[in-house]
């Protein structure tokens, strides 16, 4: 890319920041959660339709992303890079920026089941801690593949993952979490997890719900899989 090519790209990317609409969007995205169109056009204290236009701006200079789970759509930012980027210009703006407060009842939220894989906050920390661990990697979007150690290690904790591996879906795959907004594991290695939690006792699942309860057991013996914030 030339200066005169890299200048106007930087117009163009400055412009769709610029509207304040689009910069309280970008901002509201900061904290890693993804949203819907509807919950970012509260944000930006504009109508559904608006926000619909600005969103497609957004899309255009690959500021957000847009990712479909079940029925709903969800906007996040692309990466790291503009999370960055904007961390950068809110520092010279001086301004602060508000939290994520979720409103799912606070018994689902900690972990619940999402079909047949661990959600809430309990799922999304597993899945940030096979990452932190080196377990897992990202080969394609949404798409994860275990490392050699991670094979291990969860073949060592009673998973069989040749068996996960051979099922006819996803083998391992990123969900994002609707009460915390970020993924979750998901696929057949979420769903033999779930599985081992049960038959350790790590967890205990509701019989009329989706509610799952930590157990004592799962503090005591996987505390570094298990830890919420």
């Amino acid at each position: 890319m030339d200066a005169s090519t890299a200048d106007t790209h930087l117009a163009r990317l400055a412009g769709a920041i610029a509207e304040p609409a689009r910069a309280r969007m970008l901002c509201c995205l900061l904290d890693g959660h993804a949203r819907t169109a509807t919950e970012l056009a509260a944000v930006a204290e504009v109508a559904a339709s608006t926000a619909s236009a600005h969103l497609a701006r957004l899309k255009e200079q690959r500021l957000v992303e847009s990712v479909a789970q079940g029925k709903h759509r969800y906007f996040r930012l692309t990466g790291s890079e503009v999370a960055a980027a904007l961390e950068g210009l809110l520092v010279i703006a001086g301004a602060p920026r508000n939290e994520f407060r979720p409103t799912t009842p606070s018994r689902l939220r900690s972990a619940r089941t999402c079909y047949d894989h661990m959600a809430g906050t309990a799922g999304v920390a597993l899945h940030d801690r096979l990452h932190a661990q080196g377990w897992l990697h990202e080969v394609a979007e949404g798409d994860y593949e275990l490392t050699p150690e991670g094979a291990v290690a969860l073949e060592s904790l009673g998973i069989d993952v040749e068996d996960a591996r051979n099922t006819r879906r996803r083998f391992a795959c990123a969900c994002l979490d609707w009460s915390e907004r970020r993924p979750h594991l998901g696929g057949a290695l979420g769903a033999a997890w779930l599985q081992l939690s049960i038959r350790r006792g790590w967890v205990r699942q509701d019989l009329d719900g989706r509610a799952l309860a930590l157990t004592p057991k799962a503090h005591r013996e996987m505390p570094e899989m298990f830890s919420t914030p």
